[in-house]
């Protein structure tokens, strides 16, 4: 039985994704689940195993080329006599071109090399391989100039060049969607974290299941909860029905950078989550998202996002919307300062919240009032914790 394996329609309008690296080749004995290959899609980057056991009789595109949604990834034989001639013929096929191949190469190779011997001499004392020259006539004939071009080129050249495509293009695609649809406005604010500060080292001392518990679990739970008082900001927009969309839920998105460029790994009903959940939470999720291990499930259904740039560095920054959410939170450097707190001159933990919203759905002042919500969980944590 022969097994035409298609990529299968994931959801999430995902329509497409690219071949990033072959784990087979033709001709390969695969067990049933074993890793075919691994397919970049605009969420995150997935491995397709194999249907069946059985033979490789053909592979889809090449590493760096595009795979459509019912596409053929991969044909998987069984072995069975009488789809030997499909074998066959797929064979003498892949044979013939790469027989067009070498011949073609061949070809190339002989035109390439089309050249007056002074030519040749040019190229021989100013050390350059005529084999690497690019002839501009029309035959392919290498001229004087040609030469001295690639001479000056290679001579100028100090640069490297990093193939655009995988997970840096699929990023670069969803952004360009959210500038063109997105009337992109920010705002921000200024926040004191001590207390939080003084709250998570409490925590962290009283713990003893040994969780990794950050900062991040506290601006999650303060985003939650001023979700619900300011409700039109946890929703998307519906273009075609022209409706805005309030989500019932709080699945929210947590920006991870790892090795292969921006994931966004979702933490699902966030809402039902304790401070010590949400920790759990997105430790699981960063350490899959950085092994490349997380599933397609876990990147869908966001409803807000959350980026730590300070987290790395930064005391200001202007996110970009994660489209189709309609707003978007930025969490800076968090930094000691002095400051007049209570009518004295202080050291206090102080950071910057920026907010880039959709101006389309949302004004200054809702997400004004927002903003201000989260700063009044922020500065008196202690309700964060109570559940």
């Amino acid at each position: 039985m022969v097994y035409n394996f298609k990529l299968a329609d994931i959801g999430e309008g995902i329509v497409e994704g690219e071949v990033s690296k072959w784990h087979v080749k033709v001709g390969d004995i695969v067990k049933e689940n074993q890793p075919l290959v691994e397919i970049i899609t605009e969420k995150v980057t997935v491995e397709l195993p194999s249907p069946a056991k059985g033979v490789i009789t053909k592979i889809g595109p090449d590493v760096g080329m595009i795979v459509k949604v019912g596409e053929t990834v991969v044909i998987i034989d069984d072995g069975k006599e009488e789809n030997n001639e499909i074998i066959e013929e797929t064979q003498q096929t892949e044979e013939k071109q790469k027989d067009k191949l070498v011949k073609l190469k061949e070809k190339q190779q002989i035109r390439r090399i089309i050249a007056t011997p002074a030519v040749k001499r040019l190229a021989k004392e100013m050390g350059i391989d005529i084999n690497q020259v690019k002839g501009t006539e029309e035959d392919g004939r290498i001229t004087e100039k040609d030469v001295k071009l690639h001479s000056k080129l290679n001579v100028q050249s100090n640069e490297e060049r990093i193939a655009f495509r995988g997970t840096r293009k699929t990023i670069a695609e969803r952004l360009s969607k959210a500038s063109d649809r997105v009337v992109q406005a920010w705002i921000m604010e200024e926040i004191d974290m001590t207390k939080v500060t003084e709250l998570k080292n409490k925590l962290k001392e009283s713990n003893s299941n040994d969780i990794k518990l950050t900062y991040m679990p506290f601006f999650v739970k303060a985003v939650i909860k001023s979700l619900k008082s300011n409700k039109r900001i946890n929703a998307s927009l519906d273009e075609e029905t022209e409706d805005i969309v309030i989500k019932k839920d709080y699945n929210i998105g947590i920006a991870t950078d790892t090795e292969q460029g921006l994931i966004v790994p979702v933490i699902k009903k966030a809402q039902d989550k304790s401070i010590s959940e949400i920790a759990k939470e997105i430790e699981r999720l960063s350490r899959e998202a950085k092994s490349g291990k997380l599933e397609i499930e876990s990147t869908k259904g966001g409803t807000f996002t959350i980026t730590n740039i300070g987290a790395i560095g930064g005391i200001s920054s202007i996110p970009i919307v994660n489209y189709p959410e309609v707003a978007i939170l930025a969490i800076n450097k968090i930094m000691k300062k002095v400051v007049s707190w209570e009518d004295k001159i202080v050291v206090r933990d102080r950071v910057y919240l920026s907010l880039s919203f959709d101006h389309r759905v949302l004004d200054g002042a809702d997400v004004a009032r927002f903003l201000n919500s989260i700063r009044k969980y922020l500065e008196e944590p202690e309700s964060l914790i109570k559940e």
